[in-house]
This record gives C-alpha cells, structure tokens and sequence, in this order.
C-alpha cells in the first residue's frame, strides 16, 4: 500500500516490487521502439529471443538485420556473420544471458515470496519436498523440446513447434514451470480448504509426480516409436548411482567436520548436495563417457559455467590425461563444494526468522541444479 510519513512518500514492498519490474520492462519496450538496432537487436533479441529461435529451429546460429531474422545452418556460415559485424545469436546461454537469468531470477524469487505471503503459505518443509517431483519436470520439459529438435533434423513434425516450443526453452520455460506449479498448489490447498484431503502436500506432491511421469513417458514413447531418439538405462544407472554415492560421501564427511551444517536444513540440505552431484554426474557423462557406454558421440556443454571449466580444464591437463580421465569431472566437484557450502549458509536462526523466504530459497538452490541436471541426464539417457 501507498503511506505517507512525515511528508515522505512511501510504498509498500509489493508496491515497489512491482514498480521495479513495471518501470523495467516499460524502459525496454520503450527502448525497443525508440532505438530498435540498439536495445531490440543488440540487446533483447541477441541475447535473449535470438538465441530461442536459434535453438527451437535446429539451427547453428540466427543473424538479425533491418530485413529480419535469418537462420543459419552451418557453423562457417556463423563465423562469417560474425567477422561481418552482423547480429548473431548462437543457441544456448552466454555471459550475458546467464547474468540477467540471475536477476530474473531474483526478481521472481521477491515475486513469490510476496505472493506466497499474500496467500499465506509455505512456512512448512512438507512444502519443500511436495514440490520436489515439480524441480525435475522442468529439465524433462525442456528434454521434450530437444526431442523435437532431434524430430526436425530426421525430417519429421515434432510434437510441439516453434514458436510454442519456444515455451520450453529459457528463460520462458521458467515461466512455464512456474504456472503450472502455481496452478498445482492452488489446487492442493483448495482441496485442504474443503477438507476434501487431510493435507495440501500428498495431492501436491501427486501432481507434480504425474506430470514428471507423462513428459518422461513420452520421452519413453518416442524411444519406442522413432529413430531419431533412443533409450540408454545405464545412463540413469550410473548418473542416480554414482550422484548418489558421491552426495551421501560429501554430506558425512561435511557433517563429520562441522556437525552444525545441517541444523538449518535437515535431510533437505542432504537433497540439495544430491540435485547438485546429479547435475555433475550429469556433465561427466553426457561429455565424457557417451562414446564409451553408448557408442554415440559426445553432447556438448549447454552452460557457460560448465562449458568454461571444461575449457580450462583441456588446457591446463596434458592432452594424454584428458583422453583418459576426461574434462568434465572438476565440474562435479565445483557442484559438490558449492552445494554443500550453500547449505552450511542456511543456519537455523534463518528459518526461524524467515521460514517462508527461508524454504524458498532452499527450493530455489535444488531447482537451479537439479532441473540442468535432470535435462543433461535424460538429453544422454536418450541419445537426444
């Protein structure tokens, strides 16, 4: 709400939460129709939507000029853009893209912790873990989507085309993902509401479970069905397996050594280490390991993170080290450290004073690795 105090103009929160963001997406609305090579292309478009249309068309790169969008499909092609001082955007994240996803993110963060608190709900664990199956739908959506790709270069339709695909790609899927789950836990506590459960978080967590199952099994479907997707279970073997191991390793040793780290989490802070090896595992394999367990090629890094540490890592090790032990793996163990120090943040104190921003945040840091990590997994479990 709007107050006035002491002659000074004051907003509530929400207010200038929404003020913030209004007042941004109006600048570059405006921006873009004011100086549309400026802001449009060269910032929105290359960075953000070029990328999107790039990735949902199966092309190497998009160039855009005052005629319009062009795909390009063949990395010379590419480069030529680029020493042409064209517009390019290549699919996937850059430097840019990843900085302003985070504060995206940070912003939707502040968004919900307002609007979870309009609703009043929220301040339970139980809400943490009903949400889980919700945290592993988002990497599988967005593996439905890299079927499609996979469907476009076979020379078929793919189940859903762009630009609607495009709602499954970053950072639209984010949104994506988020209705729904808002919509889920509408509806869970509803049905508390009107007593028609004992509780929100089993139907909560049933939703977010039923929806997981139906997109992997359509990922199941098109590995039964078609030849441009496969299905390779020791990928899931290894990744759940070896994540497990190495997370379970991590949290007795992190426990061992200071046992306060899981006093403001609980076995949630033992879930986070374990979304994160997921994501680690995810990279070794997907990078290193495919020829070996599959007889496929390599996939290539989709993130600027994974994909930079890979790089320094071929150069710093010898090339006859890295043919055997491989690029990926210092990426697990960045996971693994990150995660694990992340948790050692969430003292008790800070639930206690904060239980919602509290919970959500822990939601926030298992998504942020476990959802890449769930699309890494399933993108190798089925050769896509």
């Amino acid at each position: 709400m709007v107050t006035f105090a002491d002659g000074r103009f004051e907003l509530s929160p929400e207010r200038a939460w929404a003020a913030a963001v209004g007042g941004l997406t109006a600048l570059l609305v405006l921006g873009s129709i004011a100086l549309p090579r400026l802001v449009y292309d060269r910032f929105l478009w290359r960075y953000f939507w070029g990328p999107v249309a790039a990735d949902g068309q199966g092309a190497q790169c998009a160039v855009r000029d005052a005629s319009g969008t062009e795909l390009l499909g063949t990395s010379s092609a590419c480069a030529a853009a680029v020493e042409a001082g064209d517009v390019v955007a290549f699919p996937g994240y850059t430097t840019m893209s990843t900085l302003s996803y985070v504060v995206i993110l940070l912003a939707m963060l502040i968004g919900v912790v307002f609007l979870l608190r309009r609703l009043d709900i929220g301040t339970e664990m139980r809400f943490f873990y009903a949400l889980f199956p919700f945290m592993l739908l988002g990497g599988a959506l967005r593996t439905v989507e890299d079927a499609g790709i996979a469907a476009l270069r076979a020379g078929t339709e793919p189940l859903i085309g762009f630009p609607a695909s495009a709602l499954l790609i970053s950072p639209f899927i984010y949104f994506t993902v988020f209705a729904f789950t808002l919509l889920c836990v509408l509806a869970a506590y509803a049905l508390a509401d009107r007593d028609l459960v004992d509780d929100y978080a089993r139907p909560l967590f049933a939703m977010g479970a039923l929806g997981l199952a139906a997109t992997v099994g359509y990922l199941g479907y098109l590995a039964a069905a078609t030849d441009y997707v496969s299905f390779y279970p020791i990928i899931l073997v290894l990744t759940l397996v070896i994540a497990t191991v190495s997370a379970a390793v991590t949290w007795k040793l992190a426990t061992a050594y200071e046992p306060t780290i899981r006093q403001g989490t609980g076995f949630a802070g033992a879930l986070i280490i374990w979304g994160h090896a997921v994501d680690g595992v995810a990279n070794v394999i997907g990078l290193n390991w495919m020829p070996a367990l599959t007889g496929t090629s390599n996939l290539v890094p989709k993130h600027v993170v994974n994909a930079l540490i890979v790089d320094w890592t071929g150069r710093l090790l010898p090339a006859s080290v890295v043919a055997v032990i491989g690029d990926a793996w210092p990426f697990l163990l960045v996971k693994l450290a990150a995660a694990t120090f992340v948790v050692w943040v969430f003292n008790g104190e800070m639930f206690e004073e904060s239980p919602r921003y509290t919970i959500l945040l822990l939601i926030t840091v298992i998504a942020v690795g476990l959802g890449p990590g769930t699309r890494d997994m399933l993108r190798a479990a089925f050769g896509i």
